[in-house]
C-alpha cells in the first residue's frame, strides 16, 4: 500500500447548484445549498485513500464544529488524522461554490486556520518516511517552501499542486526546492507563466516550460481536453475520457490525488497520468466534492479504465 503524506487546506465547504454562473452584479436563485467537508488538502487525503493510499493528513483547522466535522470525514475515510491541528483563535476554513448546470463552478475561499499552518506542520510533514508527499497551495506560501527544501535533503519525493498559484510560485520550481512533480491547471500554469494557456496544445507547451523553469516533472491539466507531461524522458499528451460531467468541483484534487498514489506505487509516469485522468473524469461524475471522489469499480464504471491499485 503506497504511503502518502498530504499537507494542504481543511474547510467545510458551501455548494449552490445554480442554472448559470451569475456575471458581476447579478443575483441567480439556485436549487439548494450542501453544506460539507472539502478544502483542496482533505479532498486529496480522501481521494488517495480511496484508491489505495495509507495517508496521513497535515494541516490545520479551528476549534470549532466544522473543524470536528472536517476531521471526523477523514477517520471515516481511515486517513490518519494526528497531524491536523485545531487552532483555538482560528475558524475553520471555509469555501463557497457555485456550479452551473453543465458542472462549471466558481469558488471562493476564506482561509481562516490554514493560514496558520507552520514549523509545527513542516516538521509534521517531513516526518514519517512517505513514499509521497502532496503539497497544495492553500496554505502559507513559505510553508510550501520549507517542505520542499526539507523534503529534498532527505530525499521524499513531492507533488506539488499550485492551486490556486501563490504570488512568486515561479520560485518554489526551482533552487534547492524545486518540485519533483508539479500538477496545475490551464489557469495556474497561465499564472505561473505569466501568459494565457489554453487547450490541450498549449498545456503541452505550458508543461514544457515549467519544466524548464524547476518542476523536473511538469502536468499541465486541461479540463475534458486531457493532461500534458513534461519531463526528462520527453513530452506526452494524454487525451481526456468522454464522460457524463455534472460538476467539476473536486475533480482536480481527484486527479493530483490519483497521480501520487500511482506514482508512489511505482507506475510509470505516462500511465500514471493517463490513470489520473481517469480519476478525475469521473469526480465529474457526481455532484459534491468529497463525496464525488471515486473509488476503483466507480472509475470502472464511468471510463472502463481498470484502476490499477487494489483499494481497502
Amino acid at each position: 500500500m503506497p504511503r502518502l503524506t498530504v499537507l494542504g487546506s481543511l474547510n467545510m465547504d458551501i455548494s449552490v447548484a445554480v442554472p448559470r454562473l451569475p456575471a458581476p452584479g447579478e443575483t441567480v436563485l439556485g436549487s439548494g445549498a450542501v453544506i460539507a467537508p472539502g478544502g483542496k488538502g482533505a479532498n486529496q487525503a480522501v481521494a488517495a485513500a480511496r484508491l489505495g493510499g495509507a495517508v496521513r493528513m497535515i494541516g490545520c483547522t479551528g476549534d470549532d464544529e466544522f473543524g470536528r466535522a472536517v476531521r471526523s470525514a477523514l477517520e471515516a475515510e481511515g486517513v490518519d488524522v494526528a497531524g491536523v491541528r485545531a487552532v483555538r483563535d482560528s475558524a475553520t476554513g471555509l469555501a463557497l461554490i457555485t456550479v452551473d448546470a453543465v458542472g462549471e463552478n466558481v469558488i471562493t475561499v476564506a482561509p481562516g486556520a490554514n493560514g496558520r499552518v507552520g514549523d509545527t506542520e513542516v516538521a509534521a510533514a517531513l516526518s514519517g518516511g512517505p513514499d509521497m508527499l502532496l503539497l497544495s497551495a492553500e496554505i502559507p506560501a513559505g510553508v510550501l517552501a520549507a517542505v520542499l527544501a526539507g523534503a529534498r535533503a532527505v530525499g521524499v519525493a513531492c507533488l506539488l499542486n499550485l492551486a490556486p498559484a501563490p504570488p512568486g510560485a515561479a520560485g518554489l520550481l526551482a533552487g534547492p526546492g524545486e518540485a519533483g512533480w508539479l500538477v496545475v491547471n490551464e489557469s495556474e500554469a497561465a499564472a505561473v507563466l505569466g501568459h494565457p494557456v489554453a487547450g490541450l496544445a498549449e498545456a503541452g507547451a505550458a508543461a514544457r516550460e515549467l519544466h524548464d523553469a524547476g518542476a523536473r516533472h511538469a502536468v499541465v491539466t486541461a479540463g475534458s481536453d486531457g493532461a500534458a507531461l513534461a519531463g526528462p524522458s520527453g513530452d506526452e499528451m494524454i487525451p481526456g475520457l468522454v464522460v457524463d460531467s455534472v460538476d467539476s468541483v473536486g475533480a482536480g484534487d481527484g486527479f493530483v490525488a490519483a497521480l501520487a498514489v500511482a506514482l508512489a506505487a511505482g507506475m510509470p509516469d505516462g500511465d500514471a497520468v493517463r490513470a489520473a485522468c481517469a480519476a478525475g473524469a469521473t469526480a465529474t461524475t457526481r455532484r459534491g466534492t468529497q463525496d464525488a471522489l471515486p473509488r476503483p469499480p466507480d472509475i470502472l464504471a464511468a471510463t472502463g479504465v481498470t484502476w490499477p491499485i487494489d483499494s481497502r
